[in-house]
């Protein structure tokens, strides 16, 4: 099969799209012909610095594609049914082999470019604001990285709650396309000082809640941005900042920052995040939540789709196709 890989991590430049063996089918587990790969921000991280589990290696963590086959012991899945997986590794490739556990079913309405950009975005989104974040009706929620995948999926969610929306994005041409998806009031980071932006919407009251995904200095404008007892859930360090964020403020306000890691919860508590997961896909496939798509780039431009999502230019997901 074909895939994209590496032999050492490093920028973009250093995927390459060649022949490698097919991965084995096993017991458990159902093995995939993938259709579409969304690329996740942890893709380019891991590509950029990360652990290589094989040389050479296969980034990626989710992949949407056909069951080829199942193996003992597998009854939820047959041969022939359009499926969405997540994994440690291997997404970046023509053929997937995955636990069953970590494969679920795409609804009919539902295609398999919107699928593969579903279980860790929305998953994530959904955990950042209700079960750590806890957010309820009427409140006011704050969104970093907007345009982001998590950050779209985490905008349309937390509008559909009842929440008002603030998100911040890197241009005013950005933050008008996320009022389609429930953006009550945009802020360009490049322009102005998002705290000072979410003080004056408030009133000075701040935000009871915010969702990161940059960290570092970010994480600390996240932080002047709250209400008292106000809550952060911070996911990611996207913005790749050597210097920690200093976050001491926050005891000023009696706040609290919980990390999310959708990966985690999935392996410590999958009879919650699994059946999570499956109603956000029916949501979807109902046309109340939406998957945004960027572009869509071959496999064999690997190295361009993951250029293009560094260059901080996306809107929503970068896709690519075997």
């Amino acid at each position: 099969m074909k895939a994209a890989v590496y032999y050492e991590t490093g920028g973009p430049e250093v995927l390459r799209y060649e022949e490698v063996a097919e991965p084995q089918l096993r017991k458990g587990g159902v093995l995939i012909d993938v259709a579409a790969i969304a690329i996740q921000g942890g893709d380019t991280l891991n590509r950029t610095g990360g652990l290589m589990a094989s040389t050479p290696h296969i980034v990626g963590y989710q992949a949407s594609g056909i069951v080829r086959e199942v193996g003992d012991g597998v009854t939820a899945f047959t041969p022939g049914q359009p499926v969405v997986a997540t994994m440690g590794f291997g997404s970046h490739a023509e053929v997937i082999s995955v636990p069953a556990g970590s494969v679920w079913a795409i609804p009919e309405g539902l295609s398999l470019e919107e699928a593969s950009g579903v279980p860790i975005e929305f998953g994530t989104a959904d955990d950042c604001l209700f079960e750590f974040g806890r957010l309820q009706k009427g409140e006011t929620v704050l969104i970093q990285a907007g345009a982001s995948g998590v950050g779209l999926a985490a905008i349309q969610l937390a509008k559909a709650a009842g929440a008002t929306v603030l998100a911040t994005a890197s241009s005013d041409d950005r933050l008008e396309r996320l009022r389609d998806y429930g953006l009550d009031f945009g802020i360009n980071y490049t322009k102005v000082d998002v705290a000072q932006e979410v003080m004056k919407f408030t009133n000075g009251v701040g935000v009871n809640l915010v969702v990161d995904s940059v960290g570092g200095s970010t994480l600390e404008g996240s932080i002047a941005s709250l209400a008292y007892r106000g809550r952060i859930s911070w996911v990611g360090r996207a913005g790749r900042e050597e210097r920690p964020p200093e976050i001491w403020t926050i005891m000023q306000k009696n706040a609290s920052i919980t990390g999310v890691f959708l990966g985690a919860e999935m392996a410590v508590n999958p009879s919650r995040t699994h059946p999570l997961i499956d109603n956000l896909l029916a949501r979807i496939a109902r046309k109340e939540l939406s998957v945004v798509i960027d572009s869509t780039y071959p496999l064999a431009q690997a190295a361009e789709a993951h250029g293009h999502i560094e260059s901080r230019k996306a809107f929503g997901r970068v896709i690519m196709t075997p």
